[in-house]
């Protein structure tokens, strides 16, 4: 077994730190570069993250650039997910935010640039990713690897842009 097993099968249930964290790319890009030792509520503050880069970096970026960005962050984070998620022995630690960052990212860039469409898309996202409805807890509950990590935040930001786009419709018609 590796010291990376070791380390976490030392003081179960093993509560990580940033020394633990910034010691793996795997685990920096899983921990939201940090954001998920936040507490409390870490995936609130990974998707806080998320939203800042978006606004700092993302958001100038193509069209063509953030869904290669996305596709790429998705399976990069479904690798890294499952390989933290295995060294900790906890599949979906809630430390592991990439999964918010990403879906975030999703919600952001196909919602309205204002920032009230943002903040209610922010307000959203976070209530179905805690509320976690059907499928949203089926797949959280079934799917113990990196897919189902990031899967299930994906499907709580197709929730938000549905209602998102709703409301935008509804706002044209009123």
């Amino acid at each position: 077994m590796s010291s990376v097993a070791s380390d976490v099968s030392a003081s179960p249930p093993f509560k990580p730190t940033a020394a633990w964290v910034f010691r793996s790319p795997a685990r920096i890009i899983s921990f939201g570069f940090g954001s998920g030792l936040l507490r409390p509520g870490p995936g609130t503050w990974g998707t806080v993250l998320a939203w800042i880069l978006w606004i700092l970096v993302v958001a100038r970026f193509s069209d063509a650039a953030v869904a290669g960005l996305l596709i790429v962050s998705f399976a990069y984070g479904c690798w890294s997910c499952d390989r933290v998620g295995k060294e900790m022995g906890v599949p979906d630690h809630g430390g592991m935010v990439w999964d918010e960052i990403i879906a975030f990212w999703l919600v952001l860039w196909l919602t309205p640039g204002t920032w009230e469409a943002q903040s209610l898309a922010f307000i959203l996202f976070r209530a179905f990713d805690i509320a976690k409805p059907p499928p949203i807890h089926f797949f959280d509950a079934h799917f113990k690897n990196g897919f189902g990590v990031m899967w299930d935040d994906i499907v709580a930001a197709v929730y938000t842009l549905l209602v998102m786009a709703i409301l935008v419709l509804l706002e044209r018609l009123l």
